[in-house]
């Protein structure tokens, strides 16, 4: 009777019932939970902010990886900026020891018109309500 019993038991225990699949099926959304939530945005920040690193020109004002902040003087080449820190004192830098463009200038427009022939309400934005501005309607 025992020896029956104990070979009941040893069948019972094989192979899972629904094989590899089921087994790793949750560790894969795991994985695809953290991809989407967590690395791809991750990555998105990353791009975003390498693109608006590389793009400072001169007239930008930057933090350096100090934390001192200065005004881009000259674009030596793709990988050096010189930056002034200082009223007489401008170093030379790495555009990758940047840390952030705090404001951006606008380039350069090849069609200038002259100061005269601009229109009184030229660049300014019409007022926002405390509502609108609230709830982001212009």
């Amino acid at each position: 009777m025992l020896i029956s019993t104990a070979f009941a038991q040893d069948g019972a225990a094989g192979a899972p019932a629904g094989g590899m699949l089921e087994m790793f099926l949750p560790l894969i959304l795991i994985f695809g939970v953290f991809y989407f939530l967590l690395i791809r945005p991750q990555q998105k920040r990353q791009k975003e902010h390498q693109a608006k690193l590389g793009g400072a020109r001169r007239g930008d004002k930057v933090v350096l990886g100090g934390g001192m902040m200065g005004t881009v003087t000259k674009v030596v080449d793709d990988a050096e900026l010189q930056v002034k820190i200082a009223e007489g004192v401008e170093v030379r830098v790495l555009k990758s020891t940047l840390m952030d463009v705090v404001s951006k200038t606008e380039p350069a427009k090849d069609d200038a018109k002259p100061s005269g022939d601009k229109p009184a309400n030229d660049g300014a934005e019409p007022k926002k309500s405390l509502i609108g501005s609230l709830f982001g309607k212009k």
